[in-house]
């Protein structure tokens, strides 16, 4: 049992099907960024950067609360990836690991995107820069890769459960975030997203 699942990677790569698959497999918590509920912007602010970090800190709040009643593999998905650097320092000292979902094979990747119609994200150039960076990004502490690549829904989640199964994440180790710029966010004011 681990204390968080964190699933990370693109636009269209199949993380919220892989972490609904993973909250059936080990009934924990299935929790998506999506899911904090809808708020107001204050006038005068960034308004992306104002949504982003209130959801992020919202987020933590909620994921940490389900820990604090004794829930396990809290399965936490669809962050934006600058966020993804925080997390071996938040969570540092838990049992927790990070798939990161890369898709080797772009145009799987963009043909799965493509075919969710008007439900998800087609920006094209929002996936191959985002893919891009993630794929090409060093593992963090805590991280694992997973390609999807040629490989039906059922193998992922049959793949990820060995790798979460199999794999033990350092309580205790030396961290600094790397830099923005390895990573992509969908936050315009960060000037990651070009």
């Amino acid at each position: 049992m681990k204390d968080y699942i964190f699933v990370i990677g693109p636009s269209g790569v199949g993380k919220t099907t892989l972490a609904r698959g993973l909250y059936a497999h080990y009934q924990g918590v299935y929790f998506e960024q999506n899911m904090i509920p809808e708020f107001g912007i204050p006038e005068g602010v960034d308004e992306g950067r104002f949504e982003e970090e209130v959801m992020w800190e919202g987020s933590l709040a909620l994921l940490r609360f389900f820990h604090e009643k004794g829930l396990k593999n809290i399965v936490a998905a669809d962050f934006n990836d600058l966020r993804t650097r925080e997390i071996p320092r938040l969570f540092r000292g838990s049992d927790f690991i990070t798939l990161k979902l890369v898709s080797s094979d772009y145009r799987q990747n963009l043909e799965q995107m493509l075919s969710r119609g008007e439900g998800g994200l087609v920006d094209t150039k929002l996936l191959r820069e985002s893919t891009e960076k993630i794929m090409n990004r060093p593992l963090l502490p805590g991280e694992a890769l997973l390609d999807v690549a040629g490989k039906s829904p059922e193998e992922v989640l049959s793949e990820a459960i060995g790798l979460i199964d199999g794999f033990e994440c350092p309580r205790e180790y030396e961290y600094t975030e790397p830099g923005k710029e390895q990573f992509y966010s969908w936050v315009w004011s960060d000037g990651l997203r070009t």
